[in-house]
């Protein structure tokens, strides 16, 4: 069985260009989270979801939100659909045949794959592009020096991952507001 890891190293390596475009997998910003996101030169982003399942693809639709200043609660989609969304559009990667197209939103892109387990390749079909829900980059919505930092903390607790030390350092987080004297 193809695992998500694989899936996302696939498609990223196959369908993106890392000489114009950021590409990040798994990435948290506030109260959502990318499986792919994909910003590119414009400052234009894609943001990328992962299905594996039917009952996995049906909770997409049931995911809500409150807004921490108002207390107004709403539905993932909604909020894409209507523009008020941080990235300009949305797209869902799934395996091939296991949405009937018709139930997916309009303003959703369709990818659909294969994978072939003899060969272990796997192919990508774009069905639908999806819908530019706003024309605002990504950089207006996002502090893009935030965004930089963020990204390098990122990169330094995966190199101590990696080398195995994550579990034996205690870190502070440096994105705490700091106490002014």
């Amino acid at each position: 069985m193809l695992k998500i890891e694989e899936l996302v190293h696939a498609f990223i390596h196959s369908q993106c260009d890392f000489e114009k475009e950021i590409v990040l997998t798994n990435h948290f910003q506030a109260d959502w989270e990318a499986d792919i996101l994909v910003i590119n030169a414009e400052g234009f982003s894609h943001e990328i979801e992962i299905k594996l399942s039917k009952s996995d693809f049906k909770n997409d639709f049931k995911k809500s939100y409150v807004n921490t200043s108002t207390g107004e609660k709403f539905l993932k989609h909604d909020k894409i659909c209507c523009g008020d969304y941080i990235c300009n559009s949305f797209s869902f990667l799934l395996p091939m045949g296991m949405i009937e197209h018709s139930v997916i939103p309009e303003h959703c892109g369709i990818i659909e794959f294969y994978h072939n387990v003899d060969s272990w390749e796997t192919e990508f079909y774009l069905i639908r592009k999806p819908t530019k829900v706003h024309e605002d980059s990504y950089w207006k919505l996002t502090d893009k020096d935030l965004f930089i930092r963020k990204m390098a903390l990122n990169l330094l607790y995966k190199k101590m991952e990696v080398k195995g030390k994550h579990e034996e350092l205690i870190f502070k987080n440096p994105f705490e507001i700091k106490k002014t004297k």
